[in-house]
């Protein structure tokens, strides 16, 4: 093989090593199902590699400052790190202690309600949020993010000139995953969080602060109860938003009313632009909501235009943006 050819080779094994590393650290912080880790890695490396390559992953991952400040959940660490042992072993690496240090870390570790998950943004850093570990909890599924709401993120990310300088109001923001990356990447003037439910007020409070916004800050963010059914046009005015976002808060029949019933109120008030991505969860559901929207007087376009992607979710499930116009 001439010299050339061997670099060529060396480059591209680099380059295919640094994204699988990247691929590891992303989903490890977001916490993502084990199975769609790159674990296949093993026949790609070289035996007399795989020992350095695997404390390279350990390193990106559980050892990383990142993980020490906003670790994920003890058994979701302590699930990983056995993953790796098995790549270890599957690799013929001679056991690594640190790999070992670490599960004896985890094993005898108390297990939360609460995790962190860590988003990390393309620019460099990251998103971190306290989420609760199970789906619903306290009566709502505020409490950790939703596929919608990572997609939103997405889209903002590649058309901040949408948010620039633009006073913001989000419906529903959940644990704040995409207001948080809108305000830490899109340089509005003012971005308003907002949801009902107190937990969820709380932790979300708990999550803007965690990640280094305040109303000193700029953008300046505000935290406000909204609740769609008894929101006053005065409240609405109040706020003064140039943008309305929100992220699978089309889940419910009943809910879908009361959004259609605040979202008028929204338009009579001023002429914002609104983006509602919604997950597809039950197309009835969706369908009566555009329906209700119609009704109203409300019409919609569909954004179809591809998005880069940032954050790992479910790529097959079916999310729709819409931009809603009067």
């Amino acid at each position: 093989m001439a010299h050339s050819e061997q670099s060529q080779t060396s480059e591209n094994r680099l380059l295919k090593s640094e994204a699988i590393l990247k691929d590891f650290q992303v989903s490890f912080f977001a916490m993502s199902r084990l199975p769609s880790f790159p674990w296949t890695v093993k026949e790609d490396l070289q035996s007399n590699k795989s020992s350095e390559f695997i404390s390279d992953i350990l390193k990106q991952t559980c050892l990383h400052p990142l993980c020490r400040k906003f670790p994920p959940s003890v058994r979701f660490r302590r699930l990983f790190l056995s993953e790796l042992i098995k790549l270890q072993e599957a690799a013929g690496c001679e056991p690594l202690d640190q790999l070992y240090d670490a599960l004896a870390e985890v094993i005898g570790a108390e297990e939360s309600s609460e995790s962190y998950k860590s988003y990390l943004l393309p620019g460099g850093g990251a998103v971190s949020l306290l989420e609760n570990v199970a789906l619903i909890s306290e009566g709502t599924t505020g409490l950790v993010t939703w596929e919608a709401a990572l997609y939103l993120a997405e889209w903002a990310l590649e058309h901040r000139q949408d948010f620039t300088g633009r006073s913001v109001l989000e419906l529903g923001s959940g644990v704040g995953l995409t207001g948080i990356t809108v305000c830490r990447c899109c340089s509005p003037t003012s971005f308003v969080f907002s949801d009902c439910h107190s937990t969820v007020l709380q932790k979300l409070k708990d999550n803007i602060q965690l990640n280094g916004l305040n109303p000193k800050t700029t953008p300046e963010v505000r935290v406000e109860e909204l609740d769609w059914t008894s929101a006053t046009e005065e409240q609405l005015r109040r706020i003064r938003a140039d943008t309305v976002i929100a992220a699978d808060v089309v889940y419910d029949p009943d809910v879908a009313v009361s959004l259609v019933k605040l979202l008028s109120k929204i338009f009579s008030c001023s002429s914002p632009e609104v983006l509602i991505c919604s997950t597809i969860r039950n197309p009835e559901t969706y369908s009566g909501f555009k329906l209700q929207l119609e009704k109203a007087g409300i019409g919609h376009q569909v954004m179809t235009e591809p998005v880069r992607q940032v954050f790992p979710y479910n790529r097959l499930s079916a999310i729709e943006l819409i931009r809603l116009h009067r």
